[in-house]
C-alpha cells in the first residue's frame, strides 16, 4: 500500500513511522521535515499528505505534529479526507471502523514507540463498518464538505 507521511519536525516517532511502515511492506511518500526539499510547517506538510490521499497518489496517510491536533485539522480541510488523531490502539480501531478514517494523525510528543506499533496494528487491522447507521454518519460527514 502507498502511504503518504508528513511531519513538521523529525523528532519523536517521526522517523520511526516511516521505518515501521516500510518494514511492514508499504511504500512511503514523505513530506515536510521527512522530505528536505519541502516546507516543514505542520499545515503545509499535512496538507500535502492529505492531498496525496484525496487525489489517489496514496491509499492512506499519516500526519504528525507536536500534539497531532494541527496536523489533523489541516488534513481534514482537504475534501475527501477523514483524519483522526489517535492516541492508542482503541482510538485507531474506532477511527477506521466507525469513521472510515483514511488519515492517521499522531502526536510526536505523546506517542511512544510501543504505542506507535499498537496504533499501526489496530489501524491496518481495522476496516470500515458496514452498519447502515455508521455508513449514514460517514456519508453525512462527506456531504458537509
Amino acid at each position: 500500500m502507498r502511504i503518504s507521511v508528513a511531519a513538521d519536525e523529525n523528532t519523536g516517532v517521526a522517523a520511526a513511522v516511516v521505518e515501521e511502515l516500510r518494514r511492514r511492506g508499504h511504500e512511503v511518500i514523505a513530506h515536510g521535515a521527512l522530505a528536505p526539499e519541502e516546507r516543514d510547517d505542520w499545515a503545509w506538510a499535512s496538507e500535502a499528505a492529505a492531498r496525496d490521499v484525496a487525489e489517489g497518489r496514496a491509499e492512506q496517510g499519516v500526519v504528525c505534529c507536536w500534539t497531532g491536533t494541527g496536523a489533523s485539522i489541516a488534513a481534514n480541510k482537504v475534501a475527501g479526507v477523514r483524519a483522526a488523531l489517535c492516541v492508542d490502539a482503541y482510538s485507531a480501531d474506532g477511527a477506521r471502523t466507525w469513521n472510515d478514517a483514511n488519515v492517521l494523525a499522531l502526536s510526536l510528543r505523546l506517542t511512544s514507540r510501543a504505542q506507535l506499533d499498537e496504533i499501526l496494528d489496530a489501524w491496518f487491522a481495522g476496516a470500515a463498518s458496514a452498519d447502515p447507521g455508521d455508513r449514514a454518519n460517514i456519508a453525512h460527514v462527506d456531504a458537509i464538505e
